[in-house]
């Protein structure tokens, strides 16, 4: 995984850097990851949450929605 950050263009390397520090950050505060940024972009794409808002998405401020709440994801 590591000779990943150092293949292909320094862009990429930018990007990686920058996945691994989000999905690390959601790990320490106690959060999954996956459920974690699938909730946060599904938010954010939607609308649901608004700029003032922003700071509710931070890992250790989450709260994942409830099901009843949150519409139907198409599998």
């Amino acid at each position: 995984r590591k000779n990943a950050l150092f293949a292909g263009s320094d862009g990429g390397a930018r990007h990686w850097a920058i996945a691994m520090t989000l999905i690390q950050t959601a790990k320490l505060n106690g959060v999954d990851p996956q459920a974690w940024l699938t909730d946060v972009l599904e938010r954010v794409v939607s609308g649901r949450t608004k700029t003032a808002e922003l700071d509710t998405l931070l890992p250790w401020n989450w709260k994942h929605s409830s099901p009843a709440t949150a519409p139907a994801i198409a599998a």
